[in-house]
């Protein structure tokens, strides 16, 4: 029998007597149908409802256009992007099968392969060798999350039309007359608002550099971009016609233009044919640049990496390490993946047969022969690369053992410094560090003084949240000698707890902690303990404050509760506009001035200043040319009186709140 479609929901069956509250029948077991369980369920399928899982709808829809060139039926692939938000993808392929389907009488096969999950041709390999869209959901995925999609297919001389909203279809398939110059498929979709929100866009940016990557990846197709001139700019012009007949190697050369290379040649080749099983290509550059690898399957791309990486490492780690025999290098024993992919930038396409994917959204491959196919694809080609050009690869293993060397020795230092940071700062009242060891989300609370320290412990979160309390005032740096500064035990304390050295010495992969919060009291003396905290890191550590990691807390100075309602205040300035627009009425309204962090209840210290949930920090950042802003703070911290004094007599008259 024929399943009902999904335009009509068939009634459920009525339970014989009312639910009872806490039971557990057959009447609480819903069946969701059709396309329900992707608009019920999204991120199933297309991992969110976020701008990233809005932009694989488009991916989804092209990459069965690019199933169609790489199987050699499609050379043309077209893209247009418009201000009304619609998407359009067509190819000349041979179109989506209209005939009745076999197993759905009555239904086209066009309407299937659109409205029923896990339909499609790329199950076995009779129509497709290989293909990016082997779960046969990617499709009727996109439209089951499109509030209006149309698909035009031309077939035998013959157009043909089916319309669909939101995974149902709004009538048959229509047959629309003969045409003699077109043939492919060509789908038209616009996301649906009540699944992503109305304020949800498309990039055309990112829809562009997603249309350009096909082309390099696949140089027997050409791909032709076009949007709207209303969204045209400098990153995605109203037209563009992509065709590489190089491939990866074409996207090597644009990706590392103007980077200073560290070896001249880039590492390019390919085995087998493009869109067979087993087929590879790559190219790779060392330059000084950020590098990375970009992988694809099926090209589809993998941005966590996977199998087919695993194999990219293996076989150029191996390579390496046999040259370095080969010419009696023996250095080269200490040699990692790290190191020799440290500034590398790598490109790979693997085409497999029915890949594993980890998820729907297919950003990390899973097949175990990727692995093997990569490995036996790249090791003798690299090992005739090196062999041909014997200064180029000396040039490249001595960077790479140079690079294993400084892996080795800060590693070493690491864990000397960590260790003899944690032995001299287990003392009480100093720091108190948090359970974590990795640095990324850790945080370092710098306050004032042991009374501060002690409520700060109780308030933070002991995993993430480490405490260093300070006793008096921290030295100025900008005016004291590199004598008083090695003889300060407080700027020595700070130095061993971050672990990441000083000035030309400053490391950032050491540093122990992704956040380092200034917290003192809401008064003068709390902003002067902060003020020569900054001068301490703008002069000692200036790449820890451009790195992003260094921020003030912002403690409150009054605590206003008015029946159960409580909010906190800055400063006085703060107090007054709180007290006139949200405190009214007759009732009773206290107000609570805090001493200092150290008499604030660890509670509310934790609610207004410690607890990411509710705090506000406040991120210290040069913003002026260098020079200028060391030329400042000379003049404000540094040790000439004289300075200041002038400072202030050039800025008396902008003073309009003194109290005298």
């Amino acid at each position: 029998m024929e399943p009902e479609r999904p335009r009509a929901k068939p009634e459920a069956p009525k339970p014989a007597a009312p639910a009872v509250a806490g039971s557990y029948s057959a009447a609480d077991i819903e069946v969701l149908e059709g396309l329900e369980p992707v608009r019920r369920r999204p991120g199933m399928y297309i991992g969110g409802t976020d701008i990233n899982a809005l932009h694989h709808l488009f991916a989804e829809v092209i990459d069965n256009s690019m199933d169609e060139a790489i199987a050699g039926h499609a050379s043309r692939i077209e893209v247009h992007f418009g201000e009304d938000g619609y998407i359009t993808v067509s190819d000349n392929g041979r179109g989506i099968p209209v005939e009745k389907h076999p197993k759905f009488p009555g239904r086209s096969t066009l309407e299937i392969v659109h409205t029923v999950l896990h339909a499609g041709g790329k199950f076995d390999s009779k129509a497709y060798e290989t293909s990016g869209g082997l779960h046969g959901v990617g499709v009727s995925v996109v439209n089951a999350l499109s509030d209006d999609m149309v698909v035009e297919v031309a077939r035998e001389q013959q157009l043909y039309r089916m319309t669909f909203s939101r995974g149902i279809p709004q009538g048959d398939i229509v047959a629309l007359g003969r045409v003699n110059n077109r043939r492919g498929t060509t789908t038209r979709f616009h996301p649906d608002p009540q699944i992503f929100g109305e304020a949800a866009k498309f990039s055309a940016a990112r829809l562009f550099k997603m249309t350009r990557a096909k082309a390099y990846l696949f140089g027997g197709v050409e791909l032709r971009w076009s949007c709207d001139e209303s969204l045209a700019t400098e990153e995605a012009p109203a037209k563009a016609v992509f065709h590489y007949p190089d491939g990866l190697r074409d996207f090597m050369t644009a990706r590392i233009e103007g980077e200073t290379r560290i070896v001249d040649d880039i590492f390019s080749g390919s085995t087998g044919k493009a869109g067979s099983h087993g087929a590879v290509e790559w190219a790779i550059a060392w330059t000084l640049g950020d590098g990375g690898v970009s992988s694809y399957c099926n090209t589809v791309p993998t941005p966590d990496g996977g199998t087919h990486e695993t194999g990219l490492r293996t076989a150029v780690l191996r390579g390496l390490k046999n040259y370095a025999e080969l010419t009696k290098n023996k250095a080269a024993a200490i040699l990692t993946a790290e190191d020799v992919f440290a500034h590398c930038s790598a490109m790979l396409s693997v085409f497999v047969r029915e890949p594993e994917f980890v998820g729907q959204t297919k950003d990390k491959l899973a097949s175990g022969e990727a692995t093997r196919i990569v490995d036996t694809a790249l090791r003798d080609a690299f090992d005739h690369w090196l062999a041909a050009s014997p200064n180029q690869a000396g040039k490249l293993m001595d960077w790479a053992v140079e690079r294993a060397e400084e892996r080795l020795r800060r590693r070493k230092e690491k864990e000397i410094d960590r260790a003899s940071a944690t032995r001299k700062l287990r003392l009480p009242g100093k720091l108190a560090d948090c359970t974590q060891g990795a640095a990324q989300g850790a945080e370092l609370f710098i306050v004032e003084g042991d009374s501060a320290g002690g409520s700060a412990k109780q308030a933070r979160n002991r995993a993430s949240q480490a405490v260093l309390p300070l006793r008096g005032k921290i030295l100025n740096v900008a005016g004291a000698s590199r004598e008083k500064m090695a003889a300060s035990q407080l700027i020595a304390d700070m130095i061993q707890a971050l672990g990441c050295g000083t000035r030309d010495r400053y490391r950032e992969d050491d540093l122990r902690y992704d956040k380092i919060i200034i917290m003192t009291d809401a008064d003068v003396d709390g902003a002067h303990i902060a003020s020569l905290l900054m001068t301490f890191f703008f002069q000692e550590m200036p790449k820890l404050i451009d790195g992003g990691h260094l921020f003030l807390a912002l403690p409150p100075l009054y605590r206003i509760s008015q029946g159960p309602k409580t909010l906190y205040a800055r400063d006085d300035a703060h107090k007054d506009e709180l007290m006139a627009t949200e405190f009214t009425g007759k009732s009773k309204v206290d107000i609570t001035r805090f001493k200092g962090l150290g008499e604030m209840p660890y509670a509310h210290l934790r609610e207004t200043t410690m607890s990411p949930k509710s705090r506000t920090l406040l991120q210290v950042k040069i913003l002026d040319e260098l020079d200028a802003t060391k030329i400042s703070v000379d003049r404000l911290m540094g040790n000439r009186p004289e300075a200041r004094f002038d400072f202030i007599q050039e800025n008396a008259a902008f003073v309009t709140d003194l109290d005298i």
